[in-house]
């Protein structure tokens, strides 16, 4: 494989750090001091990626909304399985240019290429509002996938570069949870847009795309404000009101000493490429298609769920979207903290995997409709805790610059499958039980825990390999991949 490599005893010089593990080579610095600039660091970061996360599956998941409140009938979706292929179209572009976008935003920079994509999808969803065939919605999501696909690798990416290994996993799960909470609140918006209906001469749902377009607009303008760089980049030059070059200097320190790769080597398609060759990279992505499986299923067709297979009033179907999804942040939170503080990664994921498992019966086959919401509060907890945590293990277990680009546009590109198969998978055919649907993402559950425990497996002898110098991880004699 192209950076395990394999080596005799005999031929390893182990350096005087070879046994010392990440957290003890920290603990030279000064705690404190560490802790102080993390927190300047996540309001920077966070305060300005999580909005605008949120409001990126705000604008993808509206379509739900919008479809029970008048646009199927309005733009004859109803022929032609037009609602499901508008839904699906946007995964096409939104996995294909995703390598692409992650260099564009390496070469250009996080300050000024994140807030211009979420600028540019905003005008963009303004122009849906206007559309009056699902055929020219078609097209513009699929211009709107090219946009999106650029933020989500972006935002990993940098996330990803800022903190240490065990520092990750709730830096991943409050950006995750920021947007989850503002998912959940679609259908609570979505039922305040839709009161609009008529105004203007336009139908409510046409204001549901057209206000969400102006707050995206607003908010990429507010970030640009917020933005900072990557590590090597501030060390250049530092972005205004944010870290001093020594604070900068002591934070590219620790990084180093956890993981040794804040510097970014030239870039070659062939350094770019080279994880490609390795099989456990497709792991992480494997992981993440399955879960949005899931994720997306629900944020697509929960309202729909809730009024055709519940019963739930329109009203009551849209509001009733907000409380899993807040339920699902505390969850989120709690799995981030116990995975960075105890250093464990897989163990977490299944743990989420099962919860879901849990509540998907209770939900697809509950009699009671109040015992089958229950059942969406456990299963969404489950799903959409379980994104940030294969974040963090995708994050914890890489190092190398391009390396961590190519994977982060590995993970969102292959994971955005599952938003095309989430799309599909609750077919209005099966109204008003969705049988198929439940069954499927039942599968999806098992599948992870399977895919984590060879993926467990695989680590735990390469961890012993390098232990016994018989390899070298990643380049770093130190290094050793996290369960």
């Amino acid at each position: 494989m192209a950076d395990i490599k394999e080596v005799s005893a005999s031929e390893v010089e182990a350096p005087k750090t070879a046994e010392v593990s990440a957290p003890d080579q920290l603990a030279d610095f000064d705690a404190k001091y560490a802790a102080k600039l993390r927190h300047r660091i996540d309001w920077r970061l966070l305060t300005a990626l999580g909005p605008m996360y949120a409001i990126c599956l705000l604008d993808r998941s509206n379509l739900a909304s919008a479809a029970i409140a008048g646009m199927t009938e309005d733009l004859d979706m109803v022929t032609g399985n037009g609602y499901n292929l508008t839904n699906m179209c946007f995964f096409i572009t939104y996995i294909l240019f995703q390598p692409l976008m992650v260099v564009v935003c390496r070469k250009m920079g996080p300050r000024w290429f994140l807030p211009l994509i979420c600028f540019l999808w905003g005008c963009l969803l303004i122009g849906i509002g206007f559309v009056h065939d699902w055929q020219t919605m078609l097209g513009l999501r699929l211009i709107f996938g090219v946009l999106e696909s650029g933020y989500f690798p972006g935002c990993l990416y940098l996330l990803s570069t800022w903190y240490t290994r065990f520092e990750s996993a709730r830096r991943y799960s409050i950006f995750y949870l920021i947007g989850s909470c503002a998912s959940g609140c679609s259908g609570i918006l979505a039922y305040g847009l839709m009161q609009a209906d008529g105004a203007g001469g336009l139908r409510g749902w046409r204001w549901i795309f057209i206000l969400e377009g102006l707050i995206t607009i607003t908010l990429a303008m507010i970030a640009v404000v917020m933005m900072v760089k990557f590590p090597d980049e501030e060390m250049t030059k530092p972005s205004p009101k944010f870290l001093t070059r020594e604070e900068l200097n002591f934070v590219t320190a620790r990084l180093d000493a956890d993981r040794a790769d804040v510097s970014l080597e030239p870039f070659t398609l062939k350094r770019f490429l080279e994880p490609a060759t390795e099989w456990y990279i497709y792991g992480f992505p494997l992981l993440l298609m399955l879960v949005t499986t899931l994720a997306y299923a629900f944020a697509f067709t929960l309202p729909t769920v809730l009024r055709s297979t519940l019963g739930f009033g329109l009203a009551e179907s849209q509001c009733l979207t907000a409380p899993p999804y807040f339920f699902a942040a505390v969850f989120m939170y709690i799995a981030g903290w116990y995975s960075d503080r105890y250093h464990t990664r897989g163990p977490v994921l299944v743990t989420l995997a099962l919860v879901s498992l849990a509540g998907l019966p209770i939900m697809g086959w509950a009699k009671n409709p109040w015992v089958r919401y229950f059942g969406v509060f456990v299963t969404v907890a489950g799903a959409n805790s379980a994104i940030p945590s294969i974040m963090a293990y995708q994050g914890t277990n890489i190092r190398g610059q391009w390396r961590r680009a190519f994977c982060s546009a590995a993970l969102t590109a292959i994971g955005g499958i599952g938003g095309i198969i989430g799309s599909l998978i609750f077919r209005s055919q099966d109204a008003p039980n969705y049988y198929p649907g439940f069954i499927a993402c039942i599968v999806a559950c098992i599948l992870v825990i399977v895919i984590v425990a060879i993926m467990s497996v695989y680590f735990h002898r390469c961890n012993k390999a390098a232990d016994r110098g018989e390899r070298i991880l990643l380049g770093d004699p130190n290094f050793r991949f996290t369960l």
